[in-house]
């Protein structure tokens, strides 16, 4: 049985004093929460399985930015580190590759030209490539929609991009198997409906897309506690959960989530 894995999820703010770590509410309602290479060295000791930085304020000219983030952070961390934002040539997975990332995460731009998810996956190895989903509910039937039945009645699933800023029409199950067949590793499946809440995991949309790939999903977006990270895994086929606000404002430590869900029969890696 594959151990689940917790994964801190540092949001970055490029634009400020070499970058800083922020946390918001439904993608809004931005505070600031620490220096990234900070926390990532506190998560590596806390034995975080994996880290995932995300460049918020994306844009050519902070590039150059990201990439002294990583490598000033890869330096004295050890765990496997995941890079997003603004990735949207096998350029810019370049530069993100050789300051020190082991993945790139894509959203944007892989719906926007869908075939750089092959060219990633080619050259640089599925297991590098992970494609970020950004969904929301939209309720009521539609023609050629996933529909899922929720206690709140039937609904679709939209991915959003460039930050959850505009909407594309696309149906995120569906989203994602393509993202599979063309060469995904891993899908990131952040909630925009309980991002930032502490209300807990989406559940029906982490189940729906969990059950449609075999790659694995990591459940992101309203982790407000041990129950909700314990919830997901019992109830979902997700592989890992993220988090955020919980470990950046001293809630929970990585360690306290994985005894917890040790104890309540979740193999996780001490």
């Amino acid at each position: 049985m594959l151990a689940k894995r917790i994964i801190p999820c540092l949001d970055c703010d490029l634009g400020v004093q070499q970058g800083r770590v922020v946390k918001g509410v439904k993608f809004k309602q931005i505070r600031y929460a620490g220096i990234p290479w900070e926390l990532a060295e506190e998560y590596d000791k806390q034995g975080a399985d994996e880290l995932i930085f995300l460049d918020i304020t994306a844009s050519h000219e902070r590039r150059e930015t990201m990439a002294k983030v990583i490598e000033k952070t890869s330096e004295n961390v050890f765990m496997p580190l995941t890079v997003g934002g603004g990735i949207g040539s096998l350029k810019d997975a370049r530069v993100a590759f050789n300051a020190g990332a082991d993945k790139v995460s894509v959203n944007t731009a892989a719906l926007k030209n869908p075939d750089l998810i092959n060219d990633i996956a080619k050259y640089f190895g599925t297991q590098a490539c992970v494609i970020a989903i950004d969904a929301k509910r939209r309720y009521g039937r539609e023609a050629s929609r996933e529909v899922v039945d929720t206690p709140q009645g039937e609904c679709w699933f939209e991915c959003s991009f460039y930050g959850g800023r505009e909407f594309t029409g696309i149906d995120a199950i569906q989203w994602a198997v393509e993202a599979e067949e063309r060469g995904a590793g891993d899908i990131m499946l952040t909630s925009m409906d309980r991002d930032g809440t502490k209300d807990g995991f989406d559940i029906e949309l982490t189940s729906a897309i969990s059950d449609s790939v075999n790659i694995p999903v990591i459940a992101s977006g309203g982790c407000g506690n041990l129950e909700h990270i314990l919830e997901v895994f019992k109830k979902t086929n997700a592989s890992a959960a993220l988090a955020a606000s919980i470990f950046h404002f001293g809630e929970y430590t990585v360690s306290e989530v994985k005894e917890y869900l040790n104890k309540n029969g979740v193999h996780v890696r001490l």
